[in-house]
């Protein structure tokens, strides 16, 4: 967890072109390792992070994780709290494997993988590059639907709970997320030029694809993430973002959103220039 960790984290830091004193705030988010001190604490250390900075460690939020760890980043730009904050998602899934013959183990053990995506956000942008603003955003949370999805213990480690009843209910929350906050900003589905969506599953993309109206292109950087990395839990939205950075999708409106477990669903509106 933590060489993963640390990767994705060296890797924004040194994109972004500014130096590990620079930053304010790091957040890490993660449910498939637990430690006590945080990973926060070894990005630090590792990083040469200031000792006054705000460190935060996200746990128990599942595949949901990266919108709530970058809103609380946005939060902290936005209350003058810091300059710039490292975003980080980790999930060593691999650690989480428990088989027996139940279906949803078994297509955990085959759809689930090991990855860490990390970014750095700004009060300011920067002057090089292609700039990506926080425009709105906003969450939904179904206690009631828990069981549809959760990790419980068992002989030590995390098995993974996963139900039939997962993609109809990620898209109908994922689609009552967008439909809130494109109504707040006068916009339409039209009106994305590119979908940053975390995939889940064949089956939830396929659902997703239905709900929203939309063609399987529209969802093609999410698709092509899972068909080479499989699910990487919180961490999928960030190599998403980047495939479509690296593809140079259109500029415009972005939609990024995540959903897990909670039951709960995260979407936030960007605008890419």
């Amino acid at each position: 967890v933590c060489s993963s960790n640390l990767g994705a984290a060296a890797s924004a830091l040194a994109r972004s072109g500014l130096s590990a004193p620079d930053l304010g705030a790091v957040i890490v988010s993660t449910c498939t390792g637990y430690l006590c001190p945080g990973l926060s604490g070894h990005v630090v250390e590792r990083l040469g992070l200031r000792a006054d900075v705000l460190a935060f460690d996200l746990v128990g939020q599942g595949c949901a994780a990266a919108l709530p760890n970058l809103q609380l980043a946005h939060a902290l730009l936005t209350a003058n709290a810091c300059a710039h904050v490292l975003s980080i998602c980790v999930e060593v899934s691999s650690a989480a494997i428990y088989l027996d013959n139940d279906p949803g183990v078994l297509i955990s053990a085959c759809l689930f993988g090991d990855g860490a995506g990390a970014a750095i956000l700004s009060q300011q942008p920067a002057a090089a590059g292609r700039h990506i603003k926080w425009v709105d955003s906003t969450s939904l949370i179904d206690p009631s639907q828990r069981q549809a999805l959760m990790f419980e213990q068992r002989d030590g480690m995390l098995r993974n709970i996963l139900t039939r009843a997962v993609p109809g209910l990620a898209a109908a929350y994922a689609r009552q997320v967008l439909d809130t906050v494109l109504g707040r900003a006068g916009l339409s589905t039209a009106d994305v030029r590119a979908w940053i969506l975390h995939a889940g599953g064949r089956d939830v993309l396929l659902a997703l694809e239905r709900e929203f109206g939309l063609a399987s292109d529209d969802f093609r950087y999410s698709a092509a993430m899972l068909r080479e990395y499989g699910n990487l839990s919180s961490a999928f939205v960030y190599f998403v973002l980047e495939a479509a950075l690296a593809d140079a999708a259109p500029g415009g409106w972005w939609w990024l959103s995540s959903f897990g477990a909670g039951f709960s669903c995260h979407g936030a509106l960007l605008r890419v220039s």
